[in-house]
């Protein structure tokens, strides 16, 4: 039932968001996007490398071994899949939330792939292909935590809700919540912290951190909201002012969830009830 209700929620956000590209395209609402001008496709082909932008903290989007240093996840192994497309190799360029504007629009990397939201904020500096995933958001809390025994529970006086600097949770958070104190940390491991530690009583994150939380600790506990409470669509980004090569990353993105290749990566990583089909 739940990836039946992410699945509708997930079509219904990809369709608003595919409606509303060539608009942005246009540079209308504030965009920044430029004439269809530029050579970014025809820079990669000549120097037979994709850079890519990740976040290597992604557990099943883009985790990087601490071991091996290999990364694993839905969009390390898709950013692959492109390379062999165009022919070239992957270079993957450490990123992260707070500094995803920043380093696509500074010729950091060519293309962001890791499950990356797209809120209006962020959609007036970059270009989003369709989406390839959708998540709502999710609460962990510790199993010994009384205080908080659902959803209900958390926008209450005296509780602590950690969220993390740069995500999409830190101004939805800041917006929703009316009782509760909102704690903005700068890692994923101080918002851990701070809830095992019992100074914060939540942190708010998205499905696939979630199973991170519930597969690799014994100690947290997910509070699922009882409804939607914010649907977020994830999508390939680039930076703005060549259409040539965003729509080089959109027929990828097209192709991937006609071949079944998004699906079966999804699969992978027991993320298949968060993709949008088409």
């Amino acid at each position: 039932m739940f990836a039946r209700s992410i699945l509708r929620s997930a079509v219904f956000a990809a369709m608003v968001v595919w409606v509303a590209l060539p608009v942005a395209a246009q540079g209308v609402g504030g965009s920044a996007v430029a004439a269809s001008g530029g050579n970014r496709l025809q820079q990669i082909m000549a120097s037979k490398k994709l850079r890519v932008c990740i976040w290597p903290d992604y557990y099943g989007i883009s985790l990087r071994s601490p071991r091996t240093q290999q990364l694993a996840g839905v969009d390390a192994d898709l950013a692959l899949e492109f390379g062999k497309d165009l022919g070239v190799a992957v270079e993957f360029v450490d990123s992260s939330f707070a500094r995803l504007v920043n380093d696509v629009t500074s010729d950091q990397c060519d293309v962001a792939m890791f499950a990356v939201g797209v809120t209006p904020q962020r959609a007036e500096k970059l270009m989003f292909a369709r989406p390839t995933l959708a998540s709502d958001i999710y609460a962990i809390t510790t199993r010994s935590n009384r205080r908080i025994k659902g959803w209900d529970d958390i926008d209450k006086p005296g509780v602590v809700v950690a969220v993390m600097k740069g995500t999409l949770h830190e101004p939805v958070m800041r917006a929703r919540l009316k009782a509760a104190t909102l704690l903005v940390v700068d890692t994923p491991m101080a918002r851990e912290q701070e809830v095992e530690s019992g100074r914060a009583d939540v942190f708010m994150t998205d499905f696939p951190y979630s199973r991170r939380m519930l597969e690799t600790t014994d100690w947290a506990r997910l509070v699922s909201p009882t409804s939607t409470y914010h649907m977020t669509e994830y999508a390939y980004a680039v930076a703005p002012g060549d259409l040539k090569w965003f729509n080089r990353v959109e027929q990828f993105v097209r192709d991937i969830k006609r071949d079944g290749r998004l699906l079966r990566a999804a699969s992978r990583y027991r993320l298949e009830s968060i993709v949008v089909p088409n």
